[in-house]
């Protein structure tokens, strides 16, 4: 299997409810750098897995819907606690969206997976790893 990272970085406020989450439960900002890995068997026609700057585009276009915004007050994020493993679902949930799209290129739906890290610091990441 043959990938390809691109990586970026978001900004968020957010609160979570739950008493596991401690002083979490009150709004605090968090900083995550992420990447998102493209997975192919095979190489496409020009030898690449896919397009590194459309990709790094699309990552780029989908973090800024999220990127300086209180998730609290996001509709698509109602009663939803949006830990880290949850923002990691979401922004590979909306690449795959890009990706069927056609707007990482044609050659990109031959992709068979991405996988969304989102790194919250130096010694804790959550990922999501999913087919297309």
């Amino acid at each position: 299997m043959f990938s390809v990272t691109v990586r970026d970085h978001m900004m968020i406020a957010h609160s979570f409810r739950g008493e596991v989450f401690g002083p979490a439960q009150r709004l605090h900002g968090a900083t995550f750098v992420v990447d998102a890995t493209f997975r192919r068997p095979d190489l496409d026609a020009d030898g690449i897995v896919v397009d590194i700057g459309l990709a790094t585009e699309q990552l780029r276009a989908v973090l800024g819907e999220l990127t300086y915004r209180n998730l609290d007050d996001e509709a698509a994020f109602a009663g939803v606690n949006t830990t880290t493993e949850v923002l990691a679902r979401t922004v590979a949930d909306r690449l795959a969206e890009r990706v069927h799209a056609g707007e990482l290129g044609a050659g990109a739906r031959e992709l068979a997976g991405i996988t969304v890290t989102l790194h919250e610091s130096h010694v804790a990441w959550a990922s999501y790893e999913r087919s297309l």
